[in-house]
């Protein structure tokens, strides 16, 4: 199969779709997502809007993911570790692969490593302020 890379929102919306029904059945990652977000609609468009303004620079993203992150790990108990950014990360990598080949495609890779890691070290730390 001939791969094309990341090359507009529809095919951002494709990503951030299949991304997430893997995350949705995993046996570790789901019970976190699946017990923190009540609509899976919604939270696809957010993420969609987060990876275009990421990748494409086009759009504007209002959020706060790392204050987001740290809220679904205090509601879990302080239980997020780094198997779970991991197993998050490979599903990640492993749904660009099936869908995308490119430089778009290694820069999404990329900054999810990034943010990954960003995001993993700034939740143990809000740990210690609580």
């Amino acid at each position: 199969m001939n791969k094309n890379d990341i090359r507009n929102r529809e095919d951002i919306f494709l990503l951030v779709s299949s991304f997430y029904e893997k995350v949705r059945s995993d046996t570790v990652l789901g019970s976190f997502f699946n017990k923190i977000i009540k609509d899976w609609d919604d939270h696809i468009e957010r993420l969609t809007n987060f990876w275009q303004s990421t990748l494409f620079l086009k759009t504007k993203y209002s959020g706060n993911p790392l204050e987001a992150h740290v809220q679904v790990d205090k509601e879990c108990n302080n239980s997020i570790t780094e198997l779970h950014f991991g197993l998050w990360l490979n599903l990640w990598f492993q749904t660009i692969d099936e869908h995308f080949k490119g430089d778009y495609a290694e820069n999404a890779k990329y900054r999810a490593r990034k943010m990954g890691t960003f995001l993993y070290l700034k939740i143990f730390e809000a740990r210690k302020n609580n």
